[in-house]
């Protein structure tokens, strides 16, 4: 099975192809193009993504994306002659004029690719966002007459870490989902494929939020959380002065994060100080850094014994943080030896197309895609979606 996949959640542009066989028993996976536009210089001055500005990148980038993905794929062939596209299309991209655009170029001109279905992210995410990469879905699933499936942004970082190596790896059950990303923390159990119930999450502000927030405090640029990284792995612990951070509740009996007030207790010790030296940016970046990885490998810990889970997945953004995969890589080591880890490779931490091409293969297993044009129409960009 050979889906094309689409993720604009937030301000990665992305699109993938994959082959997909072996069903919910032994699934495998080849990755035949994965291409990733990314937004950051241009939000960078704002400290942050801003929804319109992403919207607009995203119109622009998506159909330049599809046809290099496809090219890369071995599935871009020029038409005989020229197609003529449906009516219909422009009333679903109406609010999509640039898209639009870029796709009445580029459709007439190629043959239908050999594809068997369309997966797209729906949610969650920035609406505006989402919404693009939903009426591609929409317009491609219509001229192409493909069926599309809609997949959870968070499900595929649950999935993510199955490729390792252009190899596919098992989950074993029931298991427990670490995801960390700048909009969410989440502890899921999963208790089989696509069976999950989440467990405990941010009360206010998400783990990669709280990076950047500091960073903002620290004078480092946006994205915040590979800058303290960065700066922390300068710290020369002989040099420390004892700030200490609290790890916010690391002792509550529940698998809830807040880290709202570690950033907050960040922001009042910088004015306490008042003038923050090079070597007191690399005491901050490294006590807080800490701070956030010790309440999640802690809280982490204490769902798997809980939940005797067989195995402990990681996904979102700031699973790419070196010091977070060494900590969870000593915890199952040293106390959790019969617990299987399974980390993704790097560059599918962060936002890409191929963990959304995985979670479709499993959502098409278990649920026919959408097809018709009155139930493509139903699919609608969900900001505020949960994972079960």
């Amino acid at each position: 099975m050979k889906i094309l996949a689409i993720e604009t959640s937030c301000d990665d542009t992305a699109i993938a192809i994959i082959e997909a066989n072996g069903g919910l028993k032994k699934p495998s996976f080849k990755v035949l193009s994965s291409q990733t536009h990314s937004q950051i210089e241009l939000h960078a001055k704002w400290q942050g993504v801003v929804p319109f500005l992403a919207k607009r990148e995203h119109s622009i980038n998506l159909v330049p994306l599809l046809e290099a993905s496809l090219e890369k794929a071995g599935l871009l062939k020029t038409a005989a002659k020229e197609k003529t596209l449906p009516g219909e299309l422009h009333k679903i991209l109406e609010k999509e004029p640039e898209l639009l655009k870029n796709m009445e170029l580029l459709l007439p001109e190629i043959e239908i690719p050999k594809i068997d279905a369309i997966a797209v992210t729906y949610g969650p995410g920035l609406e505006p966002a989402l919404w693009v990469g939903v009426n591609m879905a929409r317009a491609l699933s219509l001229c192409w007459k493909k069926p599309i499936v809609p997949v959870n942004h968070m499900e595929g970082h649950a999935l993510s870490s199955l490729l390792a190596e252009k190899k596919t790896r098992g989950i074993k059950f029931p298991s427990i989902a670490l995801l960390v990303s700048g909009g969410h923390t989440e502890l899921v159990l999963m208790k089989d494929w696509m069976k999950y119930k989440i467990l405990g999450s941010t009360r206010d502000d998400a783990a990669g939020e709280a990076f950047d927030k500091v960073a903002r405090i620290l004078g480092l640029t946006y994205p915040g959380g590979p800058k303290i990284s960065k700066l922390a792995e300068t710290f020369d612990i002989k040099n420390s002065t004892g700030i200490k951070f609290p790890r916010p509740m690391i002792n509550s009996d529940d698998f809830d994060f807040s880290f709202s007030g570690l950033k907050t207790s960040v922001l009042y010790k910088a004015k306490e100080l008042a003038e923050l030296t090079d070597e007191l940016k690399k005491e901050f970046a490294f006590e807080f850094e800490q701070a956030v990885i010790d309440t999640l490998v802690s809280k982490t810990k204490k769902a798997i014994n809980k939940f005797k889970a067989k195995s402990l997945v990681i996904g979102g953004g700031v699973s790419a943080n070196k010091k977070l995969r060494v900590s969870l890589t000593e915890m199952i080591k040293k106390d959790l030896a019969d617990t299987e880890l399974l980390i993704p490779e790097s560059s599918l931490s962060v936002d890409n197309a191929v963990m959304i091409g995985i979670a479709g293969y499993f959502r098409a297993q278990k649920k026919k895609p959408v097809f018709s044009l009155p139930l493509i129409k139903r699919i609608k960009a969900e900001g505020n979606l949960l994972l079960k």
